[in-house]
């Protein structure tokens, strides 16, 4: 309403210094005067002026309570894959790791400090590897490839020579590095020790670290009991027997990556294939509700473009005036953009979040990154409407007193 009066009285002034007589029509002049004064209201203001229900409010509270339980739903299932890797991760360090105490050593799990502790664990991890099946109470499996099992390798990095004696000089150092490798079968594991005895003499003076990896297989059989479709795991598992620093002291760590992918030929009963259904309706209904908040915010975005080329067709014809750019950006609404930046990524998170419940994507990190970046923005957007309300906006309220 201020807008539009601002225009008004702007208009006043500037009509008594043209010196040409320009006639107006007083009705199209009303009409653009009261269609400016509705622009500039607020919904409340509007459904006083004439009766029209705020549509645009409605949806955008309807879809910050969706988005935001969606996102909980989203967070809650996403708990379940960060636990299952965590508690995989101490698994594997329980099974693999010999005189693991279930704490870790600073940035390394455990450290070794005499060469036999150092063949004791070495041994240990291929010998656990080979009877992994026979030890592990969860469902994990060699990897597989081709129908064939993905093979250990182990790798030692060493210095190309070296003779460091602290009793004789001069010392005879080559800084250049060496890697010797082999792979293990898990079905040849018994005679692979045997048939590779020279692997073991190992060098300590020369020997820069040891390096295990192997890949396996796994199932998280927990999202189940919470009623949604398993996902299938690889994990990529690599121990390091780290010597570097050569200070008599063999740090071991053990890490892996998790890959994610889509459980082939799964059958499950119950009540999960159900439930699954219902949050794809629920997804499919949050789409609908963002592209019905996008329509509605480019439709607003257009008719006040309409209304801008409008009201500067008239102050040009009329009086022979141009709106001042700082004018133009009042008619364009930011806030308007900032939800339909939301609702688009609200979509793509939606959709993505179909495909993971589906078991047709895996990728948790990036579905998160647009559910939560739009649930921010949904709830960014809530500090405009509080400007429509006297008590909450102390600007409006002191530019009301004066």
């Amino acid at each position: 309403m201020e807008m539009s009066d601002r225009y008004c009285q702007e208009m006043r002034v500037d009509v008594s210094s043209v010196s040409t007589s320009m006639t107006t029509d007083p009705m199209t002049e009303e009409i653009l005067r009261d269609d400016l004064r509705f622009y500039f209201m607020s919904p409340c203001e509007k459904y006083r002026s004439r009766r029209q229900l705020p549509w645009k409010l409605a949806v955008q509270i309807m879809k910050i309570f969706m988005i935001t339980l969606q996102l909980i739903l989203f967070g809650l299932n996403n708990q379940l894959v960060v636990s299952y890797k965590e508690e995989n991760l101490m698994a594997f360090k329980s099974l693999f790791l010999k005189g693991y105490s279930g704490v870790d050593e600073d940035d390394y799990s455990i450290s070794v400090y005499t060469r036999q502790n150092v063949y004791d664990s070495l041994h240990y991890v291929i010998d656990q590897y080979s009877q992994l099946g026979n030890l592990s109470v969860g469902p994990v499996s060699y990897a597989e490839e081709n129908e064939k099992f993905l093979p250990l390798i182990i790798c030692k990095k060493s210095y190309k020579r070296g003779s460091a004696e602290p009793s004789e000089e001069p010392f005879d150092i080559d800084a250049e590095l060496e890697t010797v490798c082999l792979s293990l079968d898990p079905e040849s594991s018994k005679t692979w020790r045997m048939n590779n005895a020279s692997f073991y003499e190992l060098d300590f003076y020369r020997l820069v670290d040891i390096e295990i990896t192997f890949a396996l297989k796994g199932i998280n059989l927990q999202t189940v009991r919470s009623h949604e479709l398993p996902d299938c795991y690889t994990f990529f598992v690599k121990i390091v027997f780290d010597n570097s620093y050569h200070s008599g002291k063999v740090k071991l760590t053990l890490d892996f990556d998790a890959v994610s992918s889509v459980c082939k030929n799964w059958k499950i009963s119950g009540t999960a294939q159900k439930n699954t259904h219902y949050y794809l309706i629920f997804d499919g209904f949050v789409i609908v509700v963002c592209l019905i908040s996008a329509v509605l915010c480019t439709r607003s975005i257009i008719l006040a473009v309409r209304l801008l080329q409008r009201f500067s067709s008239f102050c040009l014809e009329n009086y022979n005036l141009k709106v001042c750019e700082d004018d133009q950006r009042e008619f364009l609404n930011g806030w308007y953009i900032l939800v339909i930046v939301s609702d688009v990524m609200a979509i793509i998170g939606s959709i993505l979040k179909m495909e993971i419940q589906a078991k047709s994507l895996t990728n948790y990190d990036v579905c998160s990154i647009f559910l939560g970046t739009s649930t921010l923005m949904v709830w960014v957007g809530v500090i405009r409407y509080l400007g429509y309300f006297e008590k909450y906006n102390a600007s409006q309220n002191t530019q009301n007193h004066i």
